[in-house]
């Protein structure tokens, strides 16, 4: 239900059918299937089923059936409320494990990081069952150790007030707590937030295998934590991803696409700075200006998707005469500098064309994977979650990222950001070495994705060991024919 991870779900299911010869059944509330149903090729034959949820039972607006547009101070109430919906997967479970939907009985159910108490469900059945993690090892790890831990909370554990190490978790090595989301830096394992954690990310542990969307060749410190600490097969299958963006049709913007191309095809190779906070997220005001300053400053090349700024609906209009520098769009417009987007880009396509060079990005895990895809250096600014570990395994362990701003309020220097941008875009040793390593690691997924007559590659071969795994669990009901997951 959390928005960010209704795509990397899509993208698996449709990765199954297609590659896998797997018969897959997508579940989701009723608003949510609607708008898997309008992003599902026609020639696909996944199939939608709909469990009932009725937001205003929860204490949440109308309507309200995922995390786009959901306001801050609504995020654990939504979250809370996904726990309720257990006897409605449990009967629907029930009657899949019957053969009374129409359907095979699954061999597989897999589930949401939030959902990982599906497992006693699909146990009582006889179902193998996975946690699918849509983020990254590393970042998850860091994510799980932090909840479950709270090391920032003891005492002595903090050499200078602000840096702390994770216990399960050196190899992390120190953390700061200014990358602690709100949430956690205020947890102190008995508020609400604390409980829900503990509740999903503790029941990781009943799953028969976990999934990451993630390439063991980059991300082999946070997998190698979760082998450790769950005692589960951990299966890297990433990246999983969408070959295409969405299209503005089903996102419901008007911004063209073709515009967006006709502009890129005007620059030189490597020359374009991309910038996008997500879907979901933004940054302040003052924030924002600065990033206008040294984006002009900088002289380089930029598509930049701008949304309102903290305190105002992501989704209303951009007003350029309150929220950027005077004169700002025009003189870009003049210059041929830059290109402002309302809303929404089809990043896939920006992140894959050959005069894009660097992507300012808020280290989601879908966008971390759509450009390292492309071979695209990132500058980091992240803002929630575990974005703040993506940002620093980025920086400090792959080598292909700078971070220039952490989290919302922060307000970041223009003038550094002005440095940081010429460095990752043109300039200097570091540079070179950030686009030279963002390149190896382009090669590296490449590698990781293939199969074909030289062998598969690791990703490929981790989906085969995950698929036998649950064939295995569920071999003698197995009688020919189409897997259903």
């Amino acid at each position: 239900m959390a928005q960010g991870h209704i795509i990397p779900f899509l993208a698996l299911a449709l990765h199954l059918e297609q590659r896998r010869n797997c018969a897959v059944t997508l579940v989701n509330t009723p608003l949510n299937i609607a708008k898997l149903r309008r992003s599902i090729p026609p020639s696909s034959s996944v199939r939608l089923l709909e469990i009932p949820f009725r937001s205003s039972d929860h204490g949440l607006p109308p309507g309200t059936e995922n995390t786009d547009s959901l306001p801050y101070d609504l995020i654990l109430k939504f979250l809370i409320s996904s726990l309720r919906l257990e006897p409605a997967l449990s009967s629907l479970v029930a009657d899949l494990a019957a053969g009374e939907v129409g359907f095979p009985p699954p061999i597989c159910i897999v589930t949401d990081m939030f959902f990982s108490w599906c497992a006693d469900i699909a146990h009582r059945y006889g179902i193998f069952h996975a946690v699918f993690n849509a983020g990254g090892g590393y970042g998850f790890a860091c994510y799980y150790s932090l909840w479950l831990n709270l090391p920032h909370r003891r005492k002595n554990s903090v050499s200078d007030g602000e840096e702390f190490a994770l216990p399960d978790f050196p190899e992390a090595s120190t953390l700061h707590i200014t990358q602690l989301p709100p949430f956690l830096q205020s947890a102190d394992g008995s508020d609400p937030f604390s409980a829900f954690q503990q509740i999903v990310l503790s029941k990781w542990a009943n799953a028969d295998a976990i999934l990451v969307n993630t390439v063991e060749g980059f991300d082999g410190l946070g997998l190698d934590y979760f082998r450790r600490k769950l005692g589960k097969p951990v299966f890297p299958i990433g990246p999983v991803l969408l070959t295409n963006s969405p299209t503005k049709t089903e996102t419901g913007m008007t911004n063209s696409p073709e515009i967006c191309k006709n502009w890129l095809d005007s620059k030189p190779a490597r020359s374009v700075l991309f910038v996008s906070f997500g879907s979901q997220n933004t940054i302040a005001e003052a924030q924002m200006k600065e990033l206008a300053v040294g984006l002009e400053a900088s002289g380089t090349n930029f598509i930049w998707v701008i949304r309102p700024p903290l305190g105002f609906d992501i989704n209303s209009e951009f007003r350029d005469e309150d929220w950027l520098p005077e004169g700002f769009p025009e003189r870009i417009e003049a210059s041929g500098k830059g290109l402002l987007v309302r809303r929404w880009a089809p990043q896939v396509e920006i992140l894959g064309h050959e005069s894009v060079g660097g992507f300012l990005s808020h280290c989601g895990w879908n966008s971390v994977l759509e450009s390292l895809s492309c071979g695209v250096p990132i500058l980091g600014w992240p803002l929630a979650a575990e974005q703040f570990y993506n940002s620093k395994v980025l920086e400090e362990e792959i080598g292909v990222s700078v971070e220039v701003g952490r989290g919302k309020e922060i307000v970041v220097e223009s003038g550094d950001l002005k440095d940081k941008i010429e460095m990752v875009m043109v300039g200097g040793e570091k540079g070179k070495e950030i686009r030279r390593r963002a390149n190896e690691i382009k090669e590296m997924i490449k590698d990781a994705v293939k199969e074909d007559g030289e062998g598969k590659g690791s990703s490929v071969e981790a989906m085969d060991e995950f698929l036998n795994a649950a064939v295995v669990f569920r071999g003698r009901k197995i009688n020919g024919g189409k897997s259903e997951a």
